[in-house]
């Protein structure tokens, strides 16, 4: 009998080329289960190229066809369709129920009935009498590129004995004629009497006693795909797309993961150490998990203490997940969503499930598209961003799905959580915020899929927002989504990046927040000219570094507790610094890889520093901090030493472990050749010798000593990188923070370009590196064209004025 006949098939009998015969779940699993699970060799280190997929079997198109056709209900349907309205949705909600009525009511044939048992005996023979399964719903049209939304079938989970079995296929047949497929069908014009049902019946994993999730080979937000974005909770993965938990998450950087790969497989010893590449980890908020329910399906239950404060995975998992993930990526050639689960009785963990990601994939047009907000206000809310655009419509607080039809096109969707059920009102909605929730949650993937702004996981949502409030939703400020009261006025610019023009003068870019590195990837620079640590020491760590290498022995306990609440997880405070440091970092880097990435060193002032936690304890009052305690003068220091041996511990972590050997070094700061040098014994001693394994330093220009004796600074530094706000003010003795005399500081001021001119001639001389990373060429098109004229290697912009500049530069060139 010819595959098309067969009512049931198993995944060994599946491809992807069967996804009009199993849809696109199953057939990817069945496609999955013979590249990768029956992988065999006797090369010990070729091992890692299989995948475990749990077994299972699929009821075809031809089942569901075989049950309608028994049942005779294709005419009973049509008559419920006969008057329904889709742009009404009690109308939807009246067909839906009798629908899935109708469907319900229904009986198996014999014939199919008989079949599906005996195959599940075959199931429990290969893995024990005591085996669940999960019954999943696969859509003949669903998770193709063009027609996927999340979670559109029902699925049923810890599923035993024939009896439930039975029940929950009868279930999952019901689905096809949800509230949400209905609704989904209409908009992509397919008819609901030509579409078929195909149900997979899978072995289920013990994640209920360990942990579950989801990855996607890309990052979610904006399309960037040289990382793994994982999520990871304790229990049964079903909590993540329900948005009750924050999920754990995890970044790792594909090229060096690759590279690891490669060297393990070589095994050559002159090749070191393979690199570890997870740049990012995230503690989630886990307080909340699903377990098996002795009765079938599964309960929620609280998370203990100790696990909520800890990951639910190692690191070396997170690395063999991304493995995993990399090669059904390699061999899909197209980007993936997928969903793990680790087995608690053996420890293994499985692939259970791969589909095309839907969002960034089908874009093939490199368009760069910039949201630009007025506003000096404070937001009354924040959570996690999704997506980079600005939302705003009048407040809609729902807190039971059975209530939406009160909901109106262009409102504010706000809830507690969503799941599919919720996908007519939030097709609707100007933007979408939810109290619970993380990247992947329901939420975040349908507003994704449907371009619609959404802040998850504010926690408080449903409470402080009220029915009617006009609101703004801003996610383009990187991964913190931020709601303002009132509409705020915004701009959105959109530019082909395919017809911008190319110049010999290099355009890179200066950037602080880590978080919007991975969008900024997509303008056309060759890579960073000023990476700005102190924005990831001022808003990521938040602390003083002294505060937390002397931790143990603070005097002020109010401050102690401080740091406790903010370093959750880490016994060794230290270490707390060297990662969320190294990961700043790693971020920026990774996100312009292999292009460089000119990291400036600490250029905190004292004041700046005296704002971070436990501050006041370790810095004393300056009259000018412009000019006093900082830059190079405080790494030489013997109180400040120990921040700057952990500064330069996470510099060489993201250089050494995540293979990030694209970070350059950036001495600010530096007042004399003498200083330079001790910084770089210091670097050399901490690791971080000049061009060992390929590591630039270079000095800022922006003291007069640095241009009066440029020769001799670049007897010893890699380059310059002119810093034309301070050079600007100790040229023409301005304080830039004093008001009544800002005005002054102008650096198209004659002496200041004649510096700057000198600067340019030395290094171009000299053949060395020579850039720009002050604010003047991003404000003054003029100037922007003075550099060009000089010859200076590169100018680093803002990523507001890299587009506009260089369109201004060439047109000043023709």
């Amino acid at each position: 009998m010819t595959k098309s006949r067969q009512n049931i098939l198993w995944y060994k009998d599946l491809s992807s080329k069967d996804v009009l015969l199993v849809g696109g779940k199953n057939a990817s699993l069945g496609e999955m289960f013979n590249r990768f699970a029956k992988l065999k060799t006797k090369n010990e280190k070729l091992k890692t190229e299989s995948i475990n997929i749990p077994d299972g079997f699929a009821l075809t198109a031809s089942a569901y066809w075989y049950f309608i056709r028994e049942n005779e209900l294709e005419k009973k349907l049509k008559a419920i369709f006969k008057d329904y309205n889709a742009q009404n949705i009690i109308s939807l909600q009246n067909a839906g129920r009798k629908a899935r009525s109708l469907i319900l009511k229904a009986n198996l044939p014999n014939k199919l009935e008989d079949e599906i048992i005996k195959n599940y005996r075959l199931l429990k023979r290969k893995y024990g009498k005591n085996i669940s399964v999960a019954v999943r719903s696969s859509g003949i049209a669903e998770d193709s590129p063009k027609t996927s939304f999340a979670g559109q079938f029902e699925t049923f989970l810890n599923v035993k004995g024939e009896e439930s079995l039975l029940k929950a296929i009868k279930e999952c047949l019901a689905s096809s004629f949800g509230d949400r497929v209905i609704a989904y069908r209409e908009e992509k014009n397919v008819s609901h009497f030509k579409f078929a049902l195909s149900i997979g019946i899978q072995r289920m994993i013990r994640s209920d006693l360990a942990s579950s999730g989801i990855m996607f080979t890309l990052d979610t937000e904006t399309g960037f795909q040289n990382v793994v974005l994982i999520s990871s909770i304790w229990g049964v993965g079903e909590m993540i797309v329900k948005g009750k938990v924050t999920p754990d998450e995890f970044y790792v950087f594909k090229p060096t993961l690759q590279q690891a790969q490669g060297r393990l497989l070589r095994r050559s010893a002159s090749q070191g150490k393979s690199f570890k590449p997870v740049i990012t980890k995230n503690l989630g908020r886990k307080d909340k998990k699903f377990i098996y329910d002795s009765k079938g399906g599964l309960k929620e239950v609280g998370v203990v203490k100790n696990q909520r404060e800890k990951f639910s995975i190692t690191e070396e998992e997170v690395l063999q997940l991304a493995k995993w993930a990399c090669k059904i990526e390699e061999h899909y050639k197209i980007p993936q969503d997928i969903e793990w689960a680790k087995d608690g009785n053996t420890g293994e963990i499985f692939i259970t499930q791969s589909r095309p990601e839907t969002i960034h994939s089908p874009q093939t047009k490199r368009f760069y598209e910039e949201y630009h907000i007025k506003n000096h206000k404070n937001p009354i809310l924040t959570g996690i961003a999704v997506g980079n655009k600005i939302g705003q419509g009048t407040v809609r607080v729902i807190r039971d799905v059975a209530q939406i039809e009160t909901f109106k096109r262009g409102e504010v969707l706000v809830t507690t959580m969503t799941d599919p059920d919720w996908v007519p009102a939030m097709r609707m909605a100007s933007a979408i915020v939810t109290n619970e929730g993380g990247k992947t949650c329901h939420a975040a993937i349908i507003s994704r899929e449907l371009g619609i702004p959404a802040i998850v996981g504010t926690r408080g949502a449903t409470e402080i927002l009220k029915n009617n409030q006009s609101v703004t939703v801003d996610c383009s400020q990187g991964s913190q989504g931020r709601i303002f009261e009132g509409k705020i006025p915004f701009k959105i610019k959109k530019y082909n990046l395919e017809s911008i023009p190319k110049l010999k003068t290099k355009i890179m870019l200066n950037i602080g927040a880590p978080d919007t590195a991975f969008k900024s990837s997509f303008l056309p620079v060759a890579g960073v000219g000023l990476a700005r640590m102190e924005f990831i020491l001022a808003e990521k760590i938040k602390i003083h570094p002294l505060a937390l290498y002397h931790f143990k022995n603070l005097k002020k306990k109010k401050i102690q507790n401080e740091i406790e609440r903010n370093t959750l997880g880490y016994k060794d405070k230290r270490e707390f610094f060297i990662d969320e440091l190294s990961e700043g970092i790693s971020q920026i880097a990774a996100a312009f890889y292999p292009k460089p990435v000119i990291l400036r060193l600490s250029d905190l002032k004292s004041n700046e520093y005296n704002n971070l936690i436990g501050g006041e304890l370790f810095e004393q009052p300056e009259s000018n901090p412009m000019i006093g305690w900082r830059g190079a003068s405080r790494y030489l220091d013997q109180q400040f030493k120990p921040a700057f041996e952990m500064e330069c511990k996470a510099i060489k972590r993201a250089r050494d472990i995540f293979g990030l050997k694209n970070i350059w070094i950036m001495v600010p700061f530096c007042r004399t050749v003498d200083e330079g040098k001790k910084v770089l014994d210091l670097l050399k001693k901490n690791g971080l010798e000049k061009g060992r394994n390929g590591l630039k330093v270079v000095v800022m220009c922006e003291i007069p000593s640095n241009v009066i004796l440029a020769d001799k600074f670049l007897d010893i530094f890699d380059g310059m990188s002119i810093g034309s706000n301070d050079l600007t003010q100790l040229t023409l003795g301005i304080d830039r923070d004093s008001a009544k005399i800002a005005g002054e500081g102008d650096e198209r001021n004659e002496a200041v370009i004649e510096m700057i001119r000198t600067v340019i001639a030395k290094c171009n001389k000299r053949k060395k590196y020579c850039g720009i990373c002050g604010e003047a060429p991003s404000t003054f098109p003029e100037f922007a064209q003075f550099l060009m004229k000089e010859g200076i290697e590169s100018m680093s912009l803002n990523a507001d004025s890299v587009i506009k500049t260089i369109l201004s530069l060439a047109k000043g060139k023709k």
